[in-house]
């Protein structure tokens, strides 16, 4: 299944893998469903590292799942943070995820089993490119020019009613 964020700096194409992390997925799939990111601020942006977002506050504070509460981990052994272009929910530690979510630049060994990747980017690599060459502020990481997630287009919703 598939979705496509749309950003102010163009479209990323994300295949999630709703049969490897059901629940993530639900709730990843949720919030698109809701428009719960839409015009989300892209918070985060750590060149050779990853780009995140999915904080309504806007702030890298808030955000929560649609179950209202934090929800666990689902590791599986098959999806690692291994090459760009990886997407994976963030947390503050074990069995934190709620809402918010980044994307890989380059492979991040390092994060594998901490943070739960959903899914891959499929398309729109040119507009990870972009994304990576913002100028951010050299403490925060925060960019120096708000750039949001506008909408999400699901293509094919395996979890819809």
């Amino acid at each position: 299944m598939s979705l496509t964020l749309h950003t102010d700096l163009g479209d990323v194409k994300i295949e999630l893998q709703c049969e490897l992390v059901p629940n993530a997925c639900e709730n990843f799939l949720a919030l698109c469903a809701s428009g719960y990111y839409s015009d989300c601020l892209i918070h985060r942006n750590i060149k050779g590292f990853m780009v995140q977002t999915g904080d309504p506050t806007g702030t890298g504070k808030g955000g929560t799942s649609i179950w209202g509460r934090k929800f666990d981990d689902e590791f599986h052994e098959g999806l690692k943070h291994n090459a760009r272009g990886v997407v994976s929910m963030a947390s503050s530690g074990p069995n934190t995820n709620g809402s918010q979510f980044f994307i890989t630049y380059s492979k991040q060994p390092h994060l594998d089993l901490k943070y739960m990747v959903i899914g891959k980017v499929i398309d729109g690599f040119e507009t990870l490119d972009d994304l990576e060459k913002v100028p951010v502020h050299e403490k925060t990481f925060r960019p120096l020019t708000d750039i949001y997630v506008r909408r999400v287009t699901i293509h094919a919703n395996p979890l819809a009613d």
